[in-house]
């Protein structure tokens, strides 16, 4: 390297250190140790196995000729609200039942503009399904 440079270098260091302080000049393998490369292999480990769930998942079985992923096969659906015990038949009674474990009839009637009660566990007593 030539003399000029190594000035620039050194003054691109004194500036980034009068700008961002000491830590971002220092080199990352100075903070690193025995105990961090342990607890970082142990969290990559982690991943992976999280990584290798997913895919499993999302790997295609055959259930009559129609390949349906591992994911859809799994999934439980609910049938009833559990407020007024009515059969969920509108694509809004599965979104509400999905935020508030309601039908859209109960999220109108007990819950709209009462929402923090609701999310803190009120609960409506003897309800039907006329509501």
């Amino acid at each position: 390297m030539k003399e000029k440079d190594l000035n620039y270098i050194a003054g691109l260091e004194k500036a980034i250190k009068k700008k961002y302080g000491e830590a971002a000049i220092q080199n990352p393998a100075k903070f690193w140790n025995e105990e961090k490369e342990r607890s970082y292999l142990q969290q990559l480990k982690e991943f992976v196995q999280g990584q290798k769930q997913k895919e499993d998942s999302r790997e295609p079985k055959n259930v009559n000729g129609v390949l349906i992923t591992k994911k859809l096969l799994n999934k439980e659906r609910k049938t009833n609200c559990s407020v007024c015990k009515k059969l969920l038949r509108k694509i809004n009674d599965e979104i509400y039942t999905i935020k508030y474990d309601c039908c859209e009839k109960c999220y109108i009637n007990f819950i709209e503009g009462r929402t923090e009660r609701w999310l803190e566990g009120w609960r409506p007593k003897n309800v039907t399904k006329s509501t």
